[in-house]
């Protein structure tokens, strides 16, 4: 006779803890997704294709893709930075500028767009001594990017910091005993060990940068063809009414979202199997 004993999992509770996370998740994400993707569906394919093909879509998405890649890449560089001055510099005020990297989290998106657009305008602080050198800021390209590196920072400075906290010092120290130069040193074991973080870094300032508004709207000026990005138009149809145009801007903004976020994560993936390889 065989006592037959009950397989218990590691995790206790799997089966109601897995349940309500596909609950949740399906009622706060996938739900409205599949919202707007079944209300850009009901005008049909063809109509769809014409709304999201037209010059005044296809410049916004140029624009928001542009802006929101140069953005992310340009926080990546400084947040490693910043994440590498505050885990290996000590200096007086530590706390208060470590405590400043998390502002935009709690700064409400409108109060910074308006700050933005005060600071870099024609008479501004710093718009006006740009002017003066021909660069313009505000209601442009340029403007834009500035608010969307403004949102995305924090992303990447709390990501790349545990990772260099958690970075072995002694493995610098033998590269450096062994001959190793300051450059080396960086591209052969800080730069692979912190790469997965940096890239999740990134894809988080992208993707917050993808669907930024609120410090946005002030500094772009939403003129049409030049500075306005995919949720500024997608606000536009909205007020007009247009809500066939709004969930099609949105759904083809959702796909190109997806399909880039994708193609970062295999990225990301890539680097950690190579990383362990190591």
């Amino acid at each position: 006779m065989r006592i037959r004993f009950k397989q218990h999992s590691v995790l206790p509770g799997f089966g109601p803890s897995f349940g309500y996370t596909l609950f949740y998740l399906g009622l706060i994400v996938l739900l409205p997704l599949s919202t707007i993707v079944i209300c850009s569906g009901q005008q049909g394919f063809e109509s769809f294709l014409n709304v999201i093909s037209s010059r005044r879509v296809l410049l916004s998405y140029r624009l928001t893709l542009l802006t929101s890649l140069a953005a992310a890449a340009i926080n990546s560089f400084f947040g490693f930075v910043i994440a590498w001055f505050l885990v290996r510099v000590n200096f007086p005020g530590k706390r208060i500028v470590d405590a400043l990297i998390d502002l935009p989290f709690a700064l409400p998106t409108a109060v910074s767009g308006i700050a933005l657009t005060t600071i870099y305008c024609r008479n501004g602080w710093i718009g006006a001594p740009l002017e003066k050198l021909g660069i313009r800021v505000a209601f442009t390209p340029i403007g834009i990017t500035i608010a969307m590196i403004l949102v995305g920072l924090p992303f990447v400075v709390r990501t790349v910091q545990p990772a260099l906290e958690e970075l072995e010092q002694e493995l610098e120290e033998a590269a450096l005993s062994l001959g190793a130069g300051r450059w080396i040193n960086f591209r052969r074991i800080i730069l692979p060990m912190i790469m997965p973080a940096l890239l999740t870094g990134f894809a988080l300032a992208f993707a917050r940068s993808l669907g930024e508004y609120g410090s946005v709207v002030f500094i772009a000026g939403n003129m049409p063809l030049k500075t306005e990005i995919s949720a500024l138009l997608i606000i536009t149809k909205l007020e007009q009414y247009d809500l066939t145009g709004a969930t099609a801007v949105a759904t083809g903004m959702l796909i190109i979202s997806f399909l880039l976020l994708f193609l970062i994560n295999l990225l990301q993936s890539w680097s950690s199997r190579r990383l362990k390889g190591i």
